[in-house]
């Protein structure tokens, strides 16, 4: 009978400890990342801008598709996409046009005048009230500069134009001093005046609430240690609240120059006729005329994709500029 016996290991050495049996990593499910988890919280306001949504859906983003009848022929009546491909065919078209070129040099007249003009109207004006210290003041000439903009385009172009007319009340004050009736609506010269003078007084009182808003997030311990320094209104005025509300006029700049070619169409299309057409007509008007009134569609798609790219080059390139010149930018 026979005996089975374990040799022991050599003296000095010692045997390693068996190696411990593999983890079994435990899966666990996928917690929510964080928007989830705040849409399960929040989901009655987020359902808020459901509507917003559909609306900048329905008649923002899917009338995009139908700027490919800039390159097809469209004609009424048949395919809404246009009957076959022509190309850049309207591009050169417009290209060659000189009334388009007219048009178009009208539009930036207007245009950068209206930014000229109507863009620092609402910064003095904010500056203005935030140094009145009647609080009764204040109040009625907010009310009376915010008013204009609550008005229908309809009733200020009604406005500018019964106050301009031949017998209106301008020409009556003129002709206390002397001087003959003056056509102001019916003088090419004039329109430009007429439409950014009506632009600023519909406008500034709006423009002017953002302004007053953000005046006040500016900490009054600045204008304390102005004072100390000896710095008087003007000094606190120009270290202290134009930086304090610089944010906000960058990013109304960089809007602004983004619609810098889209000028007003309604208020352009109720105040000229065609004796002003050679200062008035801009590219929405000119769009009209030859979109609706002469059915030429794909002509007009084609300068209306031509104004949507200049817009989005004018929008995106103030906005780098604005990144790395002020270290503000809309995006």
């Amino acid at each position: 009978m026979s005996s089975s016996t374990t040799s022991a290991p050599p003296p000095g050495t010692q045997e390693p400890p068996p190696a411990p049996p593999p983890r079994r990593r435990r899966t666990r499910s996928p917690s929510p990342t964080g928007w989830r988890r705040a849409l399960r919280k929040d989901w009655q306001l987020y359902s808020l801008a459901v509507l917003p949504l559909l609306f900048f859906l329905v008649f923002r983003y899917l009338p995009m598709i139908g700027n490919v009848i800039a390159f097809r022929r469209f004609e009424p009546g048949g395919s809404i996409l246009g009957e076959y491909w022509v190309g850049l065919r309207y591009v050169e078209m417009f290209l060659s046009d000189p009334t388009f070129w007219q048009v178009f040099r009208n539009t930036l007249w207007i245009g950068g005048l209206t930014l000229v003009f109507c863009f620092p109207v609402p910064i003095v004006l904010a500056l203005l009230l935030n140094e009145v210290r009647r609080r009764s003041l204040k109040r009625f000439v907010q009310s009376v500069s915010y008013l204009p903009h609550f008005l229908s385009i309809v009733i200020v172009a009604g406005i500018t134009m019964q106050m301009l007319a031949t017998d209106g009340p301008v020409n009556h004050v003129l002709g206390w001093f002397g001087h003959d009736p003056v056509r102001f609506i019916q003088e090419p010269d004039w329109f430009r005046t007429i439409y950014v003078g009506s632009e600023i007084w519909q406008t500034a009182g709006w423009g002017t609430i953002l302004y007053l808003a953000a005046l006040t997030t500016i900490d009054e311990d600045l204008y304390e240690a102005a004072r100390i320094d000896g710095a008087n209104r003007w000094r606190q005025i120009w270290h202290v609240t134009l930086p304090g509300i610089r944010p906000t006029m960058i990013t109304l700049l960089i809007l602004n120059i983004g619609t810098f070619l889209a000028v007003g169409f309604e208020k352009v299309l109720l105040l000229y006729n065609p004796l002003t057409y050679p200062t008035a007509d801009v590219i929405s008007t000119y769009l009209y005329r030859t979109g609706v009134e002469s059915n030429s569609f794909s002509y007009a798609a084609a300068i209306g994709l031509f104004e949507a790219v200049i817009g989005l080059v004018l929008i995106t390139s103030a906005n780098q500029l604005s990144r790395r010149t002020v270290g503000t930018s809309l995006w």
